[in-house]
């Protein structure tokens, strides 16, 4: 299953530029050719495999067009990498950070590259999906974000860079905001469901640092599917109500019973909706076993999840209606607004079951 690909038409870097600039920054680089590949997953930060001989490292930037405010820090993500990467081995090592937009446009950051499969709407052909794997995967994934949460941030830079006390109230209010910032039009449903996430809002339990976009095609894992490697996307992390980023990963983890445009995007479902992957209740069931955490109120954490795939579809959307990024997947982001308002607004009246 190949995980990079061609630079996309208009994402290419300026290999000339990026190549001295290595020179002069990394020691013992080969001399030889950089080789340049593009990671195709995601919908925000553009994310290249370098290769110069058998020299290998990723480089994480922003996207292209103008983003908001405090988004996309390539900094910050870097630094929040370097401080939790001694204390979870799957978190790629951050090699570098380039504040100088001259070299690429942008200010980028290099990291390690981890080898193994991302899974995300179908298993590689020489691995069997059974239900076995399945759930060994399901498992891998709950207690992974139980050792996220065990460490403790309080020793940690993540002290510097966050701020927990008040976090969900913020982050409600705020995405709230950040939804009617990119409103192109009107959705149905949309009042009801905001009214519900800001007059519902639970007591949070004790922060935890939270990776905030923990999902399975966010995650590596090894060539047999036993183990996870590695954890990217680490832009949203912060310090925070642990239940939110458990609502965050109940949100991507589809279920064959899921409405059809949850389910199949544009495209396949994730392996998440075969034999033997977890359901949403048996994910919390075993992340609240595993953390000795209370799970009340996780339908509220869910609801909220769902929100903010709306949002941050419509944020998406919002740039390809203004003609800020030309990438044709972004086109029916609209739909996938819609889909995700009406079912958060089942999910906030509906037990999990």
């Amino acid at each position: 299953m190949e995980q990079t690909k061609t630079v996309r038409p208009g994402e290419e870097l300026n290999t000339k530029s990026l190549l001295s600039y290595l020179n002069e920054q990394m020691e013992d680089l080969p001399d030889e050719e950089l080789v340049v590949r593009q990671f195709q997953a995601g919908h925000s930060n553009l994310t290249y495999l370098l290769k110069i001989g058998n020299w290998e490292a990723v480089l994480r930037r922003p996207p292209l067009g103008p983003v908001a405010a405090r988004a996309h820090d390539m900094a910050r993500e870097s630094t929040v990498m370097a401080t939790l990467a001694p204390h979870l081995s799957i978190i790629p090592q951050p090699l570098h950070f380039c504040s100088d937009q001259g070299i690429i446009g942008a200010p980028f950051f290099l990291m390690e590259r981890k080898k193994g499969i991302v899974l995300d709407t179908e298993f590689p052909e020489d691995l069997e999906a059974t239900p076995q794997l399945a759930r060994t995967i399901s498992e891998q994934m709950v207690n992974r974000l139980v050792d996220l949460h065990a460490i403790n941030y309080e020793k940690t830079k993540l002290v510097e860079l966050t701020k927990p006390e008040g976090f969900l109230e913020r982050q409600v209010h705020g995405w709230i905001k950040r939804y009617h910032q990119a409103k192109t039009h009107d959705h149905k449903g949309l009042e009801d469901l905001t009214t519900f996430l800001s007059d519902r809002i639970p007591t949070s339990q004790d922060a935890t640092v939270i990776h905030y976009d923990y999902k399975l095609n966010n995650a590596m894992f090894s060539e047999d599917g036993q183990e996870m490697v590695g954890l990217f996307d680490w832009e949203m992390t912060t310090v925070g109500d642990p239940l939110c980023d458990v609502g965050v990963a109940l949100s991507y983890w589809i279920e064959p019973n899921d409405p059809t445009l949850l389910k199949r995007g544009f495209g396949k479902p994730p392996v998440t909706v075969q034999e033997g992957f977890f359901s949403r209740r048996d994910w919390v069931e075993l992340y609240a076993k595993k953390s000795g955490r209370h799970v009340d109120h996780i339908e509220y954490y869910l609801t909220f999840a769902y929100f903010k795939l709306a949002v941050i579809a419509q944020q998406i959307y919002f740039r390809y209606h203004k003609g800020q990024t030309n990438d044709t997947r972004f086109a029916q982001f609209d739909q996938t607004v819609a889909a995700l308002i009406h079912h958060g607004r089942e999910t906030a009246t509906t037990e999990l079951t």
